[in-house]
């Protein structure tokens, strides 16, 4: 079992940054693939952005390409999303979440699942 906590979520005017982490306790990463979803009242959950464990890869959504960077640190079980130029539309409930396969952008893939964190960014 996995349990993901995130933390960093606050309250940030446009054009401003935060650093999300989430942090992984249990069982270690292994090999997982890590990613960002978010989501806002009435819409779906999306994608955000994902990183491979050897972080050699990673993609993101369209909307936060450029803005956004996805990393993590495999020796502190941690990953984290650092949003610079934030928008008003980026306001959302960020989700932390754990794959068992290495690579994958599908949120049905993803087994494990933090809280999330609230993010808000007033223009």
């Amino acid at each position: 079992q996995v349990q993901l906590v995130e933390s960093g979520g606050g309250l940030v005017q446009a054009g401003g940054s935060l650093r999300l982490s989430c942090a992984a306790r249990g069982r270690t990463f292994s090999t997982y693939a890590m990613a960002w979803f978010r989501q806002t009242p009435g819409k779906e959950r999306e994608f955000v952005a994902v990183i491979n464990y050897s972080t050699t890869r990673s993609q993101y959504a369209d909307s936060v390409q450029g803005r956004f960077a996805i990393s993590r640190d495999n020796a502190k079980n941690t990953v984290y999303l650092q949003m610079n130029s934030l928008k008003p539309e980026d306001t959302a409930v960020y989700y932390c979440a754990a794959s068992f396969l290495t690579w994958t952008t599908s949120e049905a893939m993803y087994n494990y699942w933090g809280q999330g964190t609230q993010v808000t960014v007033s223009s």
